[in-house]
């Protein structure tokens, strides 16, 4: 038999350890509560407020439910549909165009033999670091009409005549997807270049002893070692896209004739430039979710895991 001392000792010792393991998580939870209650105050609310004023139309705080009459309205809207046009063609080519030059650059800057790494990636790393306006600023001065690379082009002979980068609708489109690829670029980098330096050099070190080239590798071992990430990138990239707005802004304004126009400017537009539509602009900052949702089971779809 155990005697009652040991028993009394026993029972003190699971006290305190109960006490103990509650102390902690009153702590724990304290912490959790706080992260909560703000997520849930500046992110689900605002979300839950958008999608129930989307049901109402009026300026101001003068709504009247119209139900789904905004909804309606999207697809017999023609600035709607030119934004949607507008944003999934900067899409369609921007994001691969992009993921391309990142993953191409991360492996060139992953070779141990490449002196100045640091230099390199720091450069290429650097645009996204900067403001979006002020960038978005320099673009616009680098594709006007007396730009640098009118200049440039008219000193080479290579035109006779300024290019209307700016206020032409095709080549407008050109100088943005120019401008993100540029500042995004060197973000995506960054995730397959940390992605390639965890791959054990050994399984390079086996491919080559079996007589594989550098492409057959590339091909062969890094891209599917590196989905996940291009997976990743791809989804991001494509939620930065459909929100697009910064460069848009600054560079074109949407010009000329809504030709570069995106969805979220149209959502600007909405709000502040046009007459007042709260309602109809949380109507089409939804279709902004709808998309994102789309494309992203289309990437899941393709590059996911056929086993999951």
């Amino acid at each position: 038999m155990i005697p009652a001392k040991a028993n009394q000792n026993i029972y003190l010792a699971k006290n305190s350890s109960r006490k103990l393991r509650t102390k902690k998580a009153i702590i724990g939870w304290s912490f959790i509560t706080v992260s909560t209650i703000l997520i849930c105050l500046f992110y689900f609310y605002p979300m839950i407020q958008a999608l129930i004023m989307s049901f109402h139309t009026g300026n101001g705080m003068n709504q009247t439910f119209v139900g789904i009459d905004n909804y309606v309205r999207l697809f017999k809207d023609p600035v709607f549909l030119t934004t949607v046009k507008n944003t999934v063609i900067y899409l369609i080519i921007q994001v691969p165009l992009m993921i391309i030059l990142a993953l191409f650059l991360s492996v060139l800057l992953n070779n141990k033999k490449l002196k100045l790494k640091g230099v390199y990636r720091t450069a290429i790393f650097l645009p996204c670091v900067t403001s979006l306006v002020a960038y978005s600023v320099i673009f616009k001065y680098l594709f006007g009409q007396d730009g640098i690379i009118n200049l440039f082009l008219l000193k080479l002979s290579i035109i006779s005549e300024p290019i209307p980068w700016l206020t032409d609708p095709f080549l407008a489109k050109i100088a943005i997807i120019i401008a993100i690829t540029w500042r995004w670029t060197g973000y995506n980098m960054i995730f397959f270049l940390s992605a390639l330096q965890n791959v054990d050099e050994s399984v390079y070190e086996a491919a080559r002893i079996d007589g594989a080239s550098s492409v057959q590798q590339f091909f062969k071992i890094t891209i599917p070692m590196l989905k996940p990430i291009i997976l990743f990138t791809s989804i991001t990239s494509t939620i930065g896209t459909l929100q697009l707005f910064d460069e848009v802004m600054n560079i074109t304004k949407g010009g000329p004739g809504n030709a570069t126009m995106t969805i979220s400017q149209y959502i600007y537009n909405l709000s502040f430039k046009y007459t007042p539509d709260f309602g109809y602009a949380a109507t089409v900052s939804y279709s902004i979710v709808i998309l994102i949702i789309f494309f992203s089971l289309i990437q899941f779809k393709v590059a996911g895991d056929k086993n999951e």
